[in-house]
């Protein structure tokens, strides 16, 4: 997809899928507790229902995850988490689409993944499991690195930072380098700055603001903002499901500094937002829309 900033990363495809156009990845919460959807899509019947929606919108891919990792949640042992995420993607494996686990747990990486999920997508990237870089090497998969200051419990009490932007990015090239010494290629990694994680409005303000810079490793880039806490405070929206707006006006300007992946609840809403820009930048640029 055409856009107007930033150096051209140097991945052109993950997880079978190319990056010339956005990408967007439905979010299902197999969790009675997520912060915007816990309990919508608890049951197994709900959620494959959910997933086959989201298809049906335009995901490319679908992100289930049996564990809330809201700020100040509690962790479930790996076989309740197992038993919440496994039935889900062997319900959705026939759909057509690139699953993903969103686990920070070996065990539960490794049942998804036979299970028939594709890509491990782990919010501490590979560090809350001594585990997880041996097992997503031995899977052979693709994973996405997100960034967090602590963890769920207690990121969000006081978070610090020298510089959010530098220290994210800083992390996020030591995860790189620990995962390709663990023998996971870059072309294998997707990182995410980790908005909401373990930082203030103003530390994802400027994250925001320079995500563009994180294309300097050379990883395709996922965003996920919608329905954050960050977006009701700054425009006074209590409900996270009432920051639909917010959430697209976050996502267009991740698509203007070259974000590939969008991990969002509303996914006709948001491809449809993004098939307007990328026409609009079509008539500047006089290449055909992909979208």
């Amino acid at each position: 997809m055409p856009m107007a900033e930033g150096p051209a990363p140097l991945s052109i495809s993950y997880a079978g899928l190319t990056l010339d156009r956005p990408r967007v990845m439905g979010i299902i919460n197999v969790t009675p507790d997520s912060f915007s959807d816990g309990g919508d899509a608890f049951a197994c019947s709900d959620a494959i229902a959910r997933g086959r929606e989201m298809v049906a919108a335009g995901a490319d891919i679908l992100d289930i995850g049996g564990e809330s990792t809201r700020p100040g949640s509690k962790g479930i042992s790996t076989e309740e988490e197992i038993r919440r995420v496994v039935p889900v993607i062997e319900g959705l494996v026939s759909a057509g689409v690139v699953i993903s686990i969103d686990t920070r747990h070996a065990v539960v990486m490794t049942a998804a993944v036979v299970a028939g999920a594709h890509i491990v997508n782990d919010v501490t990237a590979l560090t809350a499991d001594p585990m997880s870089l041996e097992t997503v090497a031995r899977l052979g998969c693709p994973v996405v690195l997100m960034h967090m200051q602590g963890e769920p419990g207690n990121m969000q009490n006081n978070p610090q930072y020298d510089d959010p932007v530098k220290d994210v990015s800083r992390y996020l090239g030591e995860r790189i380098k620990a995962c390709e010494t663990a023998g996971i290629g870059r072309s294998q990694i997707a990182i995410d700055p980790g908005i909401g994680f373990g930082k203030t409005v103003e530390h994802n303000l400027q994250i925001l603001h320079h995500i563009g810079d994180l294309h300097d490793h050379g990883c395709p880039l996922v965003l996920g903002i919608s329905r954050k806490s960050f977006i009701g405070a700054l425009a006074d929206v209590k409900q996270p499901k009432d920051r639909l707006p917010g959430s697209l006006a976050g996502a267009l300007y991740g698509c203007m500094k070259k974000v590939q992946i969008f991990r969002v609840h509303d996914v006709a809403e948001t491809r449809q937002a993004l098939i307007i820009y990328d026409h609009i930048q079509s008539v500047t640029t006089g290449k055909e829309s992909k979208l």
